[in-house]
């Protein structure tokens, strides 16, 4: 198993992303997958592949959130954007403030407060698998017994990415999801770049 993982790992990064991110995941991985029941290939190439969409290549292990007023307006419609979809006054007032963007993101969901709480931008997405949101922190500091509450940047840390990452799957049952579609929203809530996931996917794929 361990160097058909090396190999998905590898193809699961697009050709514009340097394999310095996959080669530091694999060998926490390698121990990880089989020591919490994945060891199925298809399940391993969807884990990597979902892992790899999430963290660009293993690389960018802490989400970016410096959204321009059109990037906001694109990303969360609902939220930015006026009926003829350009940026709306709260775009225009937050762009290019990651922090401010994530406190309004992700404010009163996932457990955090109101953007004045400052917990979006606190438990803000990290990890390859991007773990997002209080409740979600807080339930990975019970399961894997880590401070990630009072010190979320642990969380960008390879071992501790790699282990978060495992522990959400086998905790959302991502393996068990009906079909990529569905799995794609237990992990990123929507289908925010399915076809991207699905295009890594397809590579992990033509290793068989």
């Amino acid at each position: 198993m361990s160097e058909q993982l090396k190999k998905i790992l590898f193809a699961v990064c697009d050709k514009t992303e340097s394999t310095a991110g996959a080669q530091a995941v694999y060998l926490p991985l390698s121990k990880l997958l089989p020591e919490n029941g994945i060891t199925d290939p298809k399940e391993i190439a969807e884990f990597c592949a979902q892992c790899a969409h999430e963290s660009g290549g293993f690389r960018r292990l802490i989400e970016n959130l410096n959204y321009s007023a059109e990037g906001l307006a694109r990303t969360w419609p609902n939220r930015f954007a006026m009926a003829d979809k350009s940026p709306n006054e709260l775009a225009v007032k937050i762009a290019r403030n990651p922090e401010l963007i994530g406190n309004y993101v992700y404010a009163n969901r996932m457990g955090n407060g109101s953007p004045e709480s400052g917990e979006g931008w606190k438990y803000r997405g990290r990890g390859i698998i991007q773990l997002t949101g209080k409740s979600n922190y807080q339930a990975a500091q019970e399961a894997l017994g880590i401070r990630c509450m009072d010190n979320p940047d642990m969380i960008s840390g390879i071992d501790c990415a790699a282990r978060v990452a495992v522990w959400f799957w086998v905790k959302n049952k991502c393996g068990k999801a009906p079909n990529f579609e569905a799995q794609t929203r237990i992990i990123n809530g929507g289908i925010k770049g399915l076809d991207d996931r699905k295009a890594r996917l397809a590579r992990a794929q033509e290793l068989n």
